[in-house]
């Protein structure tokens, strides 16, 4: 098997970057094929390689990503992902991602944040509370101790 068959196996045939599937039989020198990205931008990455679209591996360059925050969610403020996965990686804890109007868009965020972060680290648990504070709902990632 060759390396992109076993970075996509271990990924379920997503990509990294967008959190959509890749198709296994598009070629992949079409935008929306297979491509491994080697994610040099982030050298203390715990995955090495990652499965990306490559379109998404290539409009990123050798930068690090932005992964977007879905429009359909209602959140003021939201944190940079990456950055925030970072910081949980290497001292575990607890960490302010977004402010909502309502506990519903709060609780509706939390829930992509745990099913995302399932994906974007999958080594790192993650749970999501939700909290009043100030007349908003906060939404907090936690983690255990590292």
């Amino acid at each position: 098997m060759s390396l992109l068959d076993d970075v996509a196996e271990r990924d379920g045939w997503r990509c990294w970057v967008c959190d959509e599937p890749v198709d296994p039989d598009m070629s992949v020198n079409d935008p929306r094929g297979p491509s491994v990205d080697s994610r040099t931008a982030d050298r203390k990455a715990k995955l090495a390689e990652r499965l990306a679209h490559r379109g998404c591996n290539t409009r990123k360059g050798a930068v690090k990503v932005v992964i977007p925050w879905p429009d359909r969610l209602h959140v003021a403020e939201p944190a940079p992902l990456i950055t925030v996965a970072g910081r949980l990686e290497r001292k575990g804890g607890r960490e302010l991602v977004a402010r909502c109007p309502t506990e519903q868009d709060a609780q509706e965020a939390a829930d992509w944040l745990v099913d995302r972060f399932s994906r974007l680290t999958p080594a790192l648990p993650v749970t999501a509370a939700v909290e009043a504070g100030g007349g908003q709902y906060l939404v907090v990632l936690s983690t255990g101790r590292r």
